[in-house]
């Protein structure tokens, strides 16, 4: 890490996420997998769709037509993660993953249990449910130790409960992101941000999260991109919500200690990652 960045305190385990933001081509090719597959709820208006579990939303969808497709070069969004509250949501998931499309993956990561596929325009979407925090495998440090392992989907379709809906307590548990250079993400996410390393296992990859969640923030180097992310199809924008102004008051402080450019309106500021990708960090309602 740099030398330069101060010292925080970090984000504590009030904080999570709250919604993130793609940018999409069509609305009508994307908008029936986050309701058919995914179990969302849709309120559509002009060229914007928010998507929602409960009250929740999670998602929202902007429509920009005019927009190029992500080139293999871009960073992004390597995949959006959905977080189901229990084992039988996630079997619900699966059921509807076999009734409208096909899944590009299945993991047992020590810490949770996931699905994975891609939307109509390529975006990489992981549906997932956590195991109890007492079950997390640890390092010596205290950090998590994850691991990728076959998931047995049997069992998990025989734990289904039927419902056609994500639940009420879904979420969005994490994103994950292709970077161009995993040392200054890490020191805008960790150092600037305030989030806490908690595994850095994974070859050309790290996660990242606040207080002691397995990982709010994937980082990977896997693809190789070399540019900025930046008006192309995919994500546009995330919300970091953090439980208060104080805390809200001290990240503006550490980013813009660390050389970041922060836009305040109201109880929201407004941050570019080193790749371009805005952030928007939001007090609790």
């Amino acid at each position: 890490m740099t030398d330069t960045v101060p010292e925080t305190t970090g984000l504590s385990d009030a904080t999570h996420l709250g919604r993130v933001s793609l940018r999409v081509g069509s609305l009508d090719s994307v908008v029936p997998f986050y309701r058919d597959v995914v179990g969302l709820d849709v309120e559509r208006e002009g060229g914007r769709a928010v998507l929602s579990a409960g009250d929740d939303p999670l998602v929202v969808l902007d429509e920009a037509p005019n927009a190029p497709p992500r080139t293999r070069e871009q960073a992004g969004l390597f995949h959006l993660a959905i977080r189901v509250p229990d084992r039988g949501a996630l079997g619900d998931a699966l059921a509807r993953i076999r009734d409208h499309t096909s899944l590009s993956g299945a993991s047992d990561h020590l810490v949770s249990e996931a699905l994975y596929l891609r939307d109509p325009e390529g975006n990489g979407v992981e549906i997932y449910r956590d195991r109890p925090r007492d079950e997390w495998p640890r390092t010596a440090d205290g950090r998590v130790k994850m691991d990728t392992l076959h998931l047995d989907l049997e069992p998990l379709l025989a734990d289904a409960h039927g419902d056609d809906h994500a639940p009420a307590g879904t979420d969005l548990g994490h994103v994950h992101l292709e970077v161009t250079d995993l040392v200054r993400s890490l020191d805008f996410y960790t150092d600037a941000l305030g989030m806490n390393l908690r595994d850095d296992g994974y070859p050309g990859a790290a996660f990242v999260a606040a207080g002691d969640y397995h990982h709010h923030v994937g980082l990977n180097r896997w693809n190789e991109r070399s540019e900025p992310a930046g008006g192309s199809r995919g994500v546009d924008w995330f919300e970091v919500v953090v439980p208060d102004t104080d805390t809200l008051g001290g990240v503006r402080d550490s980013l813009e200690q660390a050389g970041h450019t922060v836009e305040v309106s109201g109880d929201e500021l407004v941050v570019s990652d080193p790749d371009g990708i805005e952030l928007r960090v939001v007090v609790s309602a």
